[in-house]
């Protein structure tokens, strides 16, 4: 059977800040997972702490010479801290998944979070930020599948959970927690799964 290889890309969440180890992160999870229905997988980190959309290429270019059957992309958060408009990252992100997908790699998108669930963003202007992200949200959504790219978390369930439990949150108050990262796992998990059966 063929093994997986799984790329991820994206911001700090691609990444991995905030857990307690690095096992507790997306690429780890995302192959114990694979592993455990069976599909052997390998998995590389191409995603960059801080990064924008705008970064994306940049990532794309590192990440494509490797082949990957599946790409995971998380980005977003960072576009909005830093007001770039919607269209404008999306527009990014869907040129991203079109070389990803013309690479031959089913690519799996997380899409922005909401940021209005921040532990230290003041309440007055949870509205506003929520706005925001769910603008985001959209574009890349649209986006993504444009470039027939598959979104994951589509319906933001996540954000739920860490409003629910600021211990999804690591001490920083930004970044997910080991514990937010299996949350976030648990929706990215049956999306990788069935971009991997493709191959």
């Amino acid at each position: 059977m063929t093994t997986v290889r799984l790329a991820v890309l994206g911001d700090s969440i691609g990444y991995g800040i905030g857990a307690t180890r690095p096992a507790d992160t997306l690429g780890p999870g995302l192959v114990r997972d694979l592993e455990g229905v069976g599909r052997p997988a390998e998995c590389r980190v191409f995603a960059v702490s801080g990064a924008r959309s705008a970064d994306l290429a940049r990532q794309v270019t590192a990440a494509v010479p490797w082949r990957p059957h599946v790409a995971v992309v998380v980005v977003g958060a960072n576009d909005l801290t830093r007001f770039v408009p919607p269209e404008v990252a999306a527009g990014l992100l869907g040129d991203a998944v079109r070389r990803l997908r013309d690479a031959g790699a089913e690519v799996v998108v997380a899409p922005a979070p909401d940021l209005s669930v921040v532990p230290h963003v003041p309440p007055a202007v949870r509205p506003v930020v929520l706005s925001a992200s769910t603008r985001m949200r959209a574009a890349q959504i649209r986006a993504t599948l444009a470039e027939g790219g598959h979104v994951a978390d589509a319906d933001g369930a996540t954000t739920a959970a860490f409003a629910a439990d600021a211990a999804l949150f690591s001490r920083d108050l930004f970044h997910p927690s080991s514990a937010g990262y299996a949350v976030i796992l648990r929706t990215l998990a049956p999306a990788v799964r069935a971009a991997a059966s493709r191959h």
